[in-house]
């Protein structure tokens, strides 16, 4: 991939975001939306981002991420459907939503890198304009075919794919062994 490796991540995050919260299908089943406790430690999971700690997420933040993890669902669907001006109209009204800002930040050790700062320093409008400008980034490129919605029967879970050939069809490999488990007993029987 030739984004920085900070876009990846907070790309990765919006797709980990749609998945936490967004009811639907995972890995052929059900899958509804988790409730207070759980909803706030499956978003701070979601945007861990690989580090050691995940943000403190309050009822507040959770309740605005749900709806915002409900716009980047739009986003990801538009993509695998191929109605990328669906998907650019979506992420533009979230931009304007957000009043996503971008700023270079430095920490941790790292050299200066872009971020996506929301309207307010909440933690909601923040990870929401990150999570909209990475998408964005994204979608204005040759790339936008790397994001996707799992092929799997029964699963409609997102991912980015950030590997080197860009053929991810799949969610996880949960899913891509259930479909490969399912091919090889249609064909012995």
């Amino acid at each position: 991939m030739d984004f920085t490796s900070h876009v990846e991540r907070i790309v990765t995050a919006a797709a980990n975001l749609v998945n936490a919260v967004t009811p639907g299908d995972a890995h052929g089943r059900g899958f509804d939306q988790p409730a207070g406790e759980d909803l706030r430690l499956a978003i701070s999971e979601a945007l861990r981002l690989g580090g050691p700690e995940a943000p403190a997420v309050t009822d507040q933040d959770a309740a605005q991420l749900v709806i915002f993890a409900g716009w980047l669902r739009v986003v990801f669907d538009a993509v695998g459907g191929g109605d990328l001006d669906a998907a650019a109209l979506t992420l533009n009204a979230l931009l304007a939503e957000t009043g996503a800002r971008p700023q270079l930040d430095r920490h941790d050790g790292e050299p200066w890198h872009l971020h996506f700062h929301g309207s307010t320093d909440t933690l909601a409008q923040g990870w929401a304009a990150g999570c909209a400008s990475g998408l964005a980034i994204f979608l204005g490129t040759e790339m936008h075919d790397r994001l996707g919605v799992c092929t799997a029967p029964r699963c409609d879970r997102v991912y980015v794919d950030i590997s080197r050939n860009g053929t991810r069809r799949f969610c996880s490999t949960t899913c891509q062994n259930r479909v490969k488990a399912a091919a090889f007993r249609a064909r012995q029987g």
